[in-house]
């Protein structure tokens, strides 16, 4: 096998991966692996902006209160802090190196989302912002030369010796070969797993990976249970799980019923803006009421030109399927979006084990609560990539052996297995872990994921009999967390225990052959 030697190792080139790797380089070579090109990621799919507190009438304590709304009792606070103060650093340290947001006569225009008080929210090109932050970033990585990038490869095992990082093995899918890798730091940024579900606003790439490999490795999960489904996804016959931005009802869309009746209004005081667990909780009610697969998002009372301007990429791709963005009524139904928990780290995206670090939607800081603040996200891979290379950087290099490794295979004949049962994982997460759970559809789920991952225990090292296992161990984690969590809270929420419980403020953690544990939420104290 081919074996490299790096300082850092970042797996994944989202917002998350691409800002560790261009922080790392400072310290030392760098390698980016990612199982797809380097631009594909749900970063580059972004469309509603990045939260940071730079206007005149904003500050990061509103930036942290509204964060702590959304979380429902569940961020820790100084995870947030680091947020809120840092966040508004990185973007204008971005803004410093060229990165150019949208402008009205020289002044950033700043938009509203849901549950934010403030206009708060920076946008590239209208509703684009993911695709130009990204690739502004991912052209600064290419400018460095002590980084090298590794597309259409995935990491396949975190190597550990004396418990310990001490370098990955990867499979390259165009050569079908097994390289290793030497490291004293990994980066994990892997993004989420909503693709895990049957209707997903995600990437086909998104399905979980990096979750499978740090729990495989003895790394913490903490709050998986919590997946946030965005409101607004296009709900059309043979057409993916399209979104359409939050921004969109920031500027004025309504949410409309059947009979064309906007009903957020009688139940949120911020109506299409609260936050979207309870947007996505009350549509789902509306839809088992009707019996219809989707409700209306209505702009026609907005002024047509400036939407047209406003969410461009938005408005042609509707156009493609014959909808007009601002005369129609588009049919919308919510679709998994974002996973709020993930791999437990610490304020510096170190994990329980020495040498492994996350950032981004992989990683669980602490700071997303059991719902995350729109377009919090994006910030959250600025701060955190940042501070995971420059932790990783002060680790001593002390080149432990690697252990004996065995060649995984990339065999075709197995692929369709692989396919048929991820189908049928899906369908399971849909129904049984979608936006409303209870305990009888969680036992079943859980049960169902537990068959699968034993009748895949041993895979031959298959990579695609391994990739059902790993998907159906992520998502009995899923349905594990849900089942110990016994309330409806953000992300989370049970018919059968329909309210929030204060014995439940607390963080769900798992990790390999050890039971479920809770651990309590931080909260500084304010002493006088």
């Amino acid at each position: 096998m081919q074996t490299f030697e790096f300082d850092t190792i970042v797996i994944g080139s989202g917002l998350a991966g691409l800002t560790a790797a261009y922080h790392s380089s400072k310290f030392g070579s760098v390698a980016v692996i990612t199982k797809s090109e380097l631009d594909t990621s749900n970063s580059y799919y972004a469309q509603g902006g990045i939260a940071a507190a730079i206007g005149s009438d904003d500050s990061p304590e509103e930036h942290m209160t509204d964060t702590f709304t959304a979380g429902r009792g569940l961020c820790d606070e100084d995870s947030v802090r680091i947020l809120v103060n840092e966040g508004k650093e990185r973007v204008l340290e971005l803004i410093d190196m060229g990165m150019q947001f949208d402008k009205i006569d020289g002044n950033l225009v700043l938009g509203l989302e849901g549950a934010h008080s403030k206009r708060r929210i920076l946008h590239a090109d209208g509703d684009a912002t993911g695709k130009k932050i990204t690739c502004f970033t991912l052209q600064k990585v290419k400018e460095k030369k002590n980084i090298t990038p590794f597309e259409y490869t995935t990491v396949v095992k975190l190597l550990k010796n004396n418990g310990a990082i001490v370098g990955v093995q990867a499979l390259d899918f165009r050569t079908g070969e097994n390289l290793l890798f030497k490291t004293k730091a990994v980066i994990l940024a892997t993004g989420g797993l909503s693709r895990i579900f049957a209707r997903s606003t995600n990437p086909h790439t998104a399905t979980g990976d990096g979750i499978a490999l740090a729990w495989e490795a003895g790394a913490r999960i903490s709050d998986i249970e919590f997946i946030q489904f965005h409101p607004s996804a296009l709900c059309v016959p043979g057409e993916e799980a399209y979104l359409i931005s939050e921004a969109v009802r920031g500027e004025g869309a309504w949410l409309l019923d059947h009979d064309g009746k906007r009903f957020m209004k009688e139940i949120h005081p911020l109506a299409e803006l609260a936050p979207r667990d309870v947007v996505a909780f009350n549509i789902f009610k509306k839809l088992k009421q009707s019996g219809k697969d989707f409700i209306y998002l209505s702009l026609k009372h907005l002024d047509g030109e400036k939407i047209k301007t406003r969410f461009h990429n938005i408005y042609l791709h509707l156009q493609a399927v014959g909808i007009d963005l601002t005369k129609d009524l588009v049919p919308v139904a919510p679709a998994a979006h974002y996973m709020v928990g993930g791999i437990q780290t610490n304020l510096d995206a170190e994990t329980n084990i020495k040498g492994l670090f996350v950032c981004g939607e992989a990683a669980s800081t602490g700071v997303m609560g059991a719902n995350r603040l729109a377009s919090n996200s994006l910030l959250e891979c600025l701060v955190f990539g940042k501070r995971a290379s420059e932790t990783a950087a002060k680790l001593v290099w002390t080149k432990g052996d690697l252990p004996e490794i065995k060649p995984v295979h990339n065999n075709t004949s197995t692929e369709n297995t692989f396919l048929e049962m991820q189908n049928k994982i899906a369908s399971v997460m849909m129904t049984n872990l979608g936006i409303v759970r209870n305990k009888a559809g969680l036992e079943e789920a859980k049960t169902n994921f537990e068959d699968i991952a034993k009748q895949y225990e041993s895979t031959n090292n298959d990579y695609n009999l391994q990739k059902i296992r790993n998907s159906a161990t992520v998502c009995g984690l899923i349905a594990k967390g849900a089942l110990t969590r016994e309330e409806s809270r953000g992300g989370h929420i049970r018919s059968d225990f329909p309210e929030e419980q204060k014995n439940f403020e607390v963080h769900i953690v798992q990790q390999k052959n050890k039971d479920i544990h809770f651990e309590p939420v931080r909260r500084e104290t304010h002493d006088g």
